[in-house]
């Protein structure tokens, strides 16, 4: 299994192969060889996270749905009004934890989170999840690691490479 130190490796041999002269066919080929071992080993990274995340939620027995991008959510609250667009102002109660069950952060300890929709600041999973919703509404996320903080996590409580899962109602659109 490739861990941080064997991704660290690969990342490093790209660099110092970009710091060679490109002008040799040697060069060239082994740039793309490297290129190539890349992919593969991120291919294999996001099916291994497809699993856990397909695991997890069969374990529970939701009834999830999946966008293009790889976001799961399921609505298992109905509210009330329009849909969420970007934009707006969203306020939210949530809870955050891993596939493990691990709570990271929480609106009972952090109070609402609020963000404008579609200016960053928070997971692009979560802003894609927002805009499936309206005030009212209760929904589970699934938000892959490519969603979410990605391959360094946030330096805090969410570790790398980790998917997260979303318990949120969206409290208010402003």
């Amino acid at each position: 299994m490739l861990n941080i130190k064997n991704i660290s490796f690969i990342l490093l041999a790209v660099f110092i192969g970009s710091c060679t002269d490109s002008s040799t066919q040697q060069s060239k080929i082994n740039k793309k060889e490297i290129e190539e071992s890349l992919v593969k080993v991120n291919k294999k990274m996001v099916k291994s996270e497809d699993e856990q995340i397909k695991d997890f939620i069969a374990r529970y027995g939701w009834e999830m749905k999946q966008t293009g991008t790889g976001l799961w959510y399921m609505i298992y609250k109905d509210g009330f009004g329009p849909l969420a667009v970007k934009g707006q102002v969203a306020k939210v109660n949530f809870n955050v934890s891993l596939l493990n069950g691990e709570v990271c952060y929480s609106s009972d300890t952090e109070g609402l989170k609020e963000f404008q929709i579609g200016q960053g600041g928070v997971e692009s999973g979560l802003e894609e999840g927002i805009l499936l919703m309206k005030t009212g509404d209760r929904a589970k996320f699934i938000i892959p690691s490519h969603l979410a903080f990605g391959l360094l996590g946030d330096a805090k409580k969410i570790p790398a490479k980790a998917a997260l899962v979303y318990d949120i109602e969206l409290v208010e659109l402003i």
